[in-house]
């Protein structure tokens, strides 16, 4: 079976560490830039409490700092030249401004590394799951998945993710010289920690699904809009403008609303947040005061101290910050999860296909317990044409979808030259059928890159053939810039008929062995219609061609006909015999047929 290629499930953790191939030294010299910060930063309030207690005061230095007055000549020295002291506190500023550059240079440059894989990862993979998933899935949703998620999940581990390290590392080293200073007053300091973060953390734990529910709502939102701008035209042309207003506006109050409702949740964590934080400070500053007044503590610690407790407090509301920020990130992680875990189609590599086409008891549903397909048989001999007619929903492209694998079978064997077309590769089968589908979808560009796009490096002459062959080359010779046309995007410049043999052009220029045409000359008139169909007589006869159509002329001379009817075969047979049988094939022709001469033409049943 080629259906889908079981890949590798990725845990939130391995999905961050596939993401992250190919940046992952960029951040770790970030991270160590980082390190190289943190240590700075706490060097210096030791040489600050240094100069207070020995320099300014008579406190006699220990250890290294003992060692440090004596390559300045002692202590006497340094109180005479102050600058010196001065000078080194700036020269450590500016090594720690140096390194906060090459933090922000490399996590930034890493940041886009890592924007420009997962984007590129997340299109290819999206572009091998099989049509089925496609259904499943709104477009607008991907999109939105795409970017807000995508921007979401980069954002976290470039700006929190980051700073994880530096903060644990920033926490553990003020903690530490906090406590060797005084350990009663970093008693006090550290009480105030385990609130702060058991806060966040019961913030973590409500806010996910809030921001779960907005992420689902944002898809929504975005679907509409994407929905509404392909199909402005409908709209305008049914007077729909205000329906469609209102439709988009309540939906965008609602997810307004849901973002109201997270900020003011947000608010009061912070305000909590920093009213906790105030009230730490406030009583760390009273109770070292109270320990400097009886001597417990020297000024120049008490100094390094509120210094450290800055460095502290920061971090550790920064942490609480990531903590609560991975409730969103957690929620874009298990959306892109959605994407990336996804199956894909293992399309394989193509080959060259010959023979007949064979359905034998051929079932399908895209619903189950609603048949679109039920016990389907026909055989096509190869080089033959073979019409296909039917009513709406009667299974007929359905039927087409099957053959060229945008869908698998679930009853029955559908063959190409006795091979079960299950154990063909989908390259292969698609490498060899020229499928026009019903609706010809034209790229933003030129006419001749809408043709050409079928076949990479094609020729100018042999655009203009397969144009010619559509009978479509007079209408673009007719406009001012010719092939060289913007059609606008789905093509909305051209007509419907234009666009149809425009499809059909593109189709045709790869020269395939097997053709399906599905409904695909409906707005063409009937004349053209013929013309078409005779070029490909003539230009492709040893090709086996597929002809849907709700319109009997285009048909009637084909090889072959089958006339669908609820999911399966009603009759078969050739034009001539299916008129003697007074079947559906008999009525529809009659009533086609039976137009007053003048109106035939209007109404595109006319040869």
């Amino acid at each position: 079976m080629y259906t889908v290629k079981h890949t590798k499930k990725f845990g939130k953790a391995g999905m961050l560490g596939y993401f992250l191939k190919g940046c992952r030294l960029l951040f770790a010299v970030s991270i160590i830039s980082s390190l190289v910060t943190t240590f700075i930063n706490v060097v210096i309030p030791q040489v600050i409490s240094f100069a207070i207690d020995s320099v300014i005061d008579d406190v006699p230095p220990e250890g290294l700092f003992a060692k440090f007055a004596d390559m300045f000549g002692g202590t006497g020295w340094l109180k005479a030249h102050m600058w010196a002291l001065a000078a080194v506190i700036a020269g450590l500023a500016l090594l720690m401004a140096v390194s906060q550059y090459c933090v922000t240079y490399f996590n930034h440059r890493a940041n886009q590394a890592l924007m420009r894989g997962m984007r590129n990862k997340l299109f290819s993979h999206i572009q091998r799951l099989p049509p089925g998933w496609h259904s499943a899935h709104q477009t607008g949703d991907i999109i939105q998945r795409c970017t807000s998620d995508a921007d979401a999940i980069s954002n976290f581990i470039s700006n929190q993710l980051t700073s994880l390290v530096r903060i644990v590392i920033m926490v553990a080293l003020s903690l530490t010289l906090m406590f060797m200073m005084d350990v009663k007053l970093a008693a006090v300091a550290s009480a105030f920690i385990p609130v702060l973060m058991a806060y966040s953390l019961v913030f973590y734990s409500k806010a996910g699904k809030s921001f779960k529910k907005c992420d689902e709502e944002e898809g929504v939102l975005s679907s509409l809009a994407q929905e509404n701008l392909t199909g402005v035209r409908v709209v305008r042309a049914f007077g729909r403008e205000r329906y469609e207003r209102d439709k988009f506006e309540r939906q965008n109050v609602y997810y307004t609303g849901l973002w109201v409702h997270i900020e003011k949740f947000l608010a009061a964590y912070w305000t909590t947040n920093d009213f906790l934080a105030a009230l730490q400070c406030m009583l760390l500053i009273v109770v070292g005061t109270v320990f400097c007044l009886d001597g417990s503590i020297s000024p120049g610690d008490l100094v390094a101290f509120i210094s450290y407790n800055t460095m502290l407090m920061g971090p550790v509301r920064q942490l609480g910050r990531i903590i609560s920020n991975m409730s969103r990130a957690g929620v874009s992680i298990a959306r892109i999860g959605e994407i990336i875990n996804a199956e894909e189609e293992v399309y394989g590599e193509a080959g060259a296909l010959s023979g007949d086409i064979e359905f034998r008891d051929v079932g399908f549903w895209y619903e189950e317990g609603k048949p679109v397909l039920k016990g389907v048989s026909f055989k096509v001999p190869q080089g033959s044409t073979l019409g296909i007619i039917g009513g709406t929903g009667s299974g007929k492209s359905t039927l087409m979808y099957l053959l060229d694998r945008l869908y698998d079978a679930k009853e029955g064997v559908i063959t190409i030259g006795g091979r079960d077309i299950r154990d063909i590769p989908p390259a292969t089968v698609r490498a060899n059928i020229g499928f026009v589908l019903q609706e010809g979808y034209l790229y933003s560009g030129t006419i001749a890159e809408n043709i050409s796009a079928a076949v990479e490096g094609a020729g100018t002459d042999a655009v203009v053939h397969a144009a010619r062959t559509a009978c479509v080359d007079e209408n673009i010779r007719s406009f001012a810039s010719g092939y060289d046309t913007v059609v606008g995007e789905r093509g909305v410049t051209l007509s419907g008929g234009q666009k149809q043999r425009v499809s059909i052009a593109r189709t045709l220029l790869r020269k395939t062995p097997y053709i399906i045409l599905d409904d695909s000359l409906s707005a063409v008139d009937s004349d053209t219609d013929a013309a078409i169909r005779a070029a490909l007589a003539k230009e492709y006869g040893g090709a086996t061609v597929i002809l849907i159509s709700h319109r009997i002329t285009t048909v009637m001379h084909a090889d072959n006909i089958i006339v669908m009817e609820n999911g399966g075969i009603a009759e078969a047979g050739t034009g001539s015999e299916l008129l003697k049988r007074e079947g559906i094939y008999r009525r529809i022709y009659d009533m086609q047929m039976s137009l007053p001469e003048d109106l035939k033409g209007e109404a595109g049943y006319e040869e």
